[in-house]
């Protein structure tokens, strides 16, 4: 990335973590930590790294529609915030849909959503869903169970592979994730296929729901499991934009590539360090609480 891309992509982080802590204040809750640890790669590969369709102005997120069916020829899926889907375009799957607010915002500081959409979040008859599904915006397959969306990517990049098509496909997965089953078959499944066209995001932030990864289920050392699984590895400071950025642009060498983005819960937003080593979801425990976290907010720089 160059000097000019990285001060790009530094702001929409900046506004990604700004405008979830604004909308976690309102809510009195929120995935706030999510935010906290993959904004910078998410802004990274959404302003730099992937190379997506134009959309024309930013899309305001129409409601549900509906349960997919043969009976239902409304659905949709809300890939058309990330364009469209032209051999020549990457596609962005994301897997760990309890990250649909880190996504949102993204998506409202890079220009493909109107920021009104966050107003129907979590809504009723809304497709911006807490929990992200494949009709939510900048989603496109069913992902609200961990280690699913990564085996549905990894068949996407099959068949783009198959029909020689030069866009790629690129997942955003959570550490968590390396602790599911599912997860591993999927990167089986890339390594005999040799799907050097797949590129994965791992926000390695050392926690999930019930405290610290490695007092829950240790994953580490991720870097050599994931390379008897046949994967080409490399690791990134969580908000280092140049380690972020440049294993996308190697060479395919026959193996998917891996990014492990090791990012911190709290990044940007100090005072949540306090929560250690609960920082799943954000909910506040007292209004002196809530009170410290809005003058935070009126207090951060434009």
């Amino acid at each position: 990335m160059t000097p000019i891309e990285i001060e790009k992509a530094k702001r929409a982080a900046d506004g990604i973590r700004k405008r979830v802590l604004a909308h976690t204040i309102t809510n009195n809750g929120g995935y706030l930590s999510q935010a906290c640890s993959s904004a910078d790669a998410l802004a990274a590969l959404y302003t730099s790294i992937m190379k997506l369709g134009p959309v024309e102005k930013p899309l305001v997120p129409p409601p549900f529609p509906g349960v997919p069916g043969p009976l239902n020829n409304n659905y949709f899926t809300g890939g058309a915030f990330n364009g469209p889907h032209g051999p020549e375009y990457d596609r962005f799957i994301l897997s760990p849909a309890h990250y649909a607010l880190a996504l949102y915002a993204c998506l409202i500081e890079t220009g493909r959503m109107d920021e009104s959409g966050l107003d129907h979040f979590n809504k009723d008859g809304s497709s911006v869903e807490m929990i992200g599904a494949e009709h939510s915006p900048g989603m496109e397959v069913t992902n609200g169970t961990l280690g699913q969306a990564i085996s549905q990517a990894a068949g996407i990049a099959l068949a783009r592979k198959l029909k020689k098509e030069p866009g790629r496909v690129f997942v955003f997965l959570s550490d968590g994730e390396l602790q599911i089953g599912q997860t591993w078959e999927a990167f089986q499944f890339m390594s005999h296929w040799k799907l050097d066209n797949m590129i994965i995001y791992v926000d390695v932030n050392g926690y999930q729901c019930d405290g610290k990864m490695e007092n829950v289920m240790n994953i580490e050392p991720i870097n050599s499991r994931l390379e008897s699984f046949g994967a080409r590895v490399f690791t990134a400071s969580g908000n280092n934009y140049k380690e972020l950025s440049g294993p996308p642009f190697l060479p395919a060498d026959g193996r998917p590539s891996v990014i492990l983005s090791y990012s911190c819960p709290y990044e940007g937003i100090e005072l949540m360090k306090q929560n250690a080593p609960k920082f799943h979801y954000m909910r506040f425990k007292s209004e002196d609480e809530k009170k410290s976290y809005m003058e935070l907010l009126k207090s951060w720089k434009s």
